[in-house]
């Protein structure tokens, strides 16, 4: 886009752009998603910018009316491959809190100088102002939803000083922190027991309700559930541990999730908000996915039946490598009682458990660790398993939020037992690609199959040329086409009987 078509972006007050873009109003001083209910500004008086940290580096302010910066991530950062693309997943999951920015750089191959240079470019932003903008969002959730001390509340949101933490929030939100708590106040959700509750939003439309099912289809004991269309699961998180629970969100407001979190050290709310918003895929951009997949004769129908699909993510990019092993050449169904097991062996129990939640996924560590005749497997899927694990463990593999993903997938596959299939489903999952096409799944050709369409692995990959960048949502919907006449067939036949 360039700036004029920004500008009607704003003036028709279109949503779909929040989070892509920023408007900054001279005269005002503050900076606003393109969607805000004020008055539209002058043309001359407005300045346009990728992204909020550079907003606020131009010495801007966060709209108190639209609040700008709790608008869902720009997509173009999830379906980038390149340096920047792996940078901002690196910084949004929190690596230069913990790290400093030369972890960041170290990770990625980079000088730290040239790091900056590449992201200035890109998002007008330094790192160390884009994570700056992803702290201080932190800290105003821990403000306006919790009774937590201010101090704590500073240090868990990432700040090295209470002084910063006070000149942060002045800079970004123009008012001291305690007169934003009051300004919560009596709208405050969340208090004790390190449980937070906040609202996730995303872009209209989404199919929340199939993204959901398709997680609790495929959750495992002890480390998920799924009630009544809520989705609860445990979380391994860089200080501690913690759970998780997602369902619709209810209100006027509408348009996001509600997220209720319980977590052991309150440093890792950042870092699980951003597993969560990966697990559900809420950056996507369901209109450009259906500019793309809405006119083809065999996806349009699906996609009409499931309107703003997801292609749903992950909370610990290792967890879909394993089970996509667990789950080669058997049901859904087997492989979440594979997992199961797997879990009641080597996963860590929780110290307070909730619920059905009592354990954490087993880390790469601990299945390195074990003896392939442990495992309740084959031996061969057991060797491939552990040898996996082995890879993740030492480093070989990378298959963290800035891994190179064509990288990862080419050393997935020469591992032995690990196929096409099992390293693409972690690319699709694990990786979060948005183009990822499964040709070989049995599902997959199934849809095909009944679409009328020739279901050979070449036929299927030249068919699915015309769905890219969006191949991974094309998988998506064509396993729930194939799930909805599984289940019409279903009911026939009972209406039969």
């Amino acid at each position: 886009m360039d700036d004029e078509q920004r500008y009607r972006a704003v003036h028709s007050r279109d949503a779909r752009f929040d989070g892509v873009f920023y408007t900054a109003v001279l005269t005002t001083g503050v900076y606003c998603r393109p969607s805000c209910p004020a008055i539209t500004p002058l043309r001359r008086n407005v300045r346009f910018y990728r992204s909020a940290a550079a907003a606020q580096e131009s010495g801007f302010r966060a709209c108190k009316r639209c609040h700008p910066d709790t608008v869902p991530g720009s997509p173009e950062w999830n379906l980038r491959a390149d340096v920047v693309g792996r940078a901002v997943r690196l910084i949004r999951d929190g690596a230069v809190d913990r790290g400093g920015v030369g972890s960041v750089a170290a990770a990625l191959g980079y000088s730290e100088r040239q790091l900056n240079r590449l992201l200035t470019g890109e998002t007008g932003a330094s790192t160390l102002a884009l994570a700056r903008t992803e702290r201080a969002h932190t800290a105003r959730i821990l403000v306006e939803t919790t009774d937590m001390p201010m101090a704590d509340a500073a240090f868990a949101a990432g700040f090295s000083s209470v002084r910063q933490f006070n000149e942060t929030m002045r800079a970004v939100y123009d008012r001291s922190p305690s007169r934003m708590r009051e300004a919560a106040a009596g709208r405050a959700t969340a208090t004790g027991s390190g449980t937070i509750t906040l609202r996730l939003p995303y872009r209209s439309s989404i199919d929340l309700e199939g993204t959901l099912a398709f997680l609790g289809d495929r959750a495992v004991p002890g480390v998920e559930e799924y009630t009544d269309g809520i989705y609860r699961r445990a979380l391994r998180l860089p200080h501690g541990t913690g759970t998780v629970e997602l369902s619709p969100g209810t209100g006027r407001a509408g348009g996001h999730v509600a997220c209720r979190l319980r977590l052991t050290d309150p440093r890792d709310l950042a870092g699980a908000v951003r597993r969560c918003r990966d697990l559900l895929d809420l950056d996507a951009d369901p209109e450009a996915v259906a500019d793309v997949l809405g006119a083809d004769p065999i996806l349009g129908p699906a996609l009409r039946a499931h309107p703003g699909v997801r292609s749903p993510g992950q909370v610990d990019p290792a967890e879909p490598a394993f089970r996509a092993v667990l789950g080669q050449q058997v049901s859904v169904r087997a492989a979440r009682t594979l997992a199961g097991r797997l879990v009641e062996r080597f996963g860590h129990p929780l110290e307070t458990p909730d619920g059905g939640l009592t354990h954490t996924f087993p880390t790469p560590e601990d299945l390195a660790a074990a003896s392939p005749d442990d495992l309740p497997l084959t031996r061969a899927r057991s060797r491939a398993l552990v040898g996996l694990a082995e890879a993740i463990a030492s480093g070989r593999i990378d298959l963290g939020p800035g891994c190179d993903r064509d990288e990862a997938e080419r050393r997935l596959v020469e591992l032995r037992g690990i196929g096409p299939w099992t390293a693409r489903y972690t690319r699709m999952r694990g990786l979060g690609d948005p183009d990822v096409f499964l040709e070989t799944d049995l599902g997959v050709r199934q849809a095909l199959e009944r679409s009328g369409e020739t279901a050979t692995p070449a036929a299927a990959r030249a068919r699915a040329r015309d769905w890219s960048p969006w191949r991974s949502y094309a998988t998506h919907l064509l396993w729930a086409s194939s799930t909805g006449m599984e289940e019409r067939r279903s009911r026939e036949e009972r209406r039969g009987r």
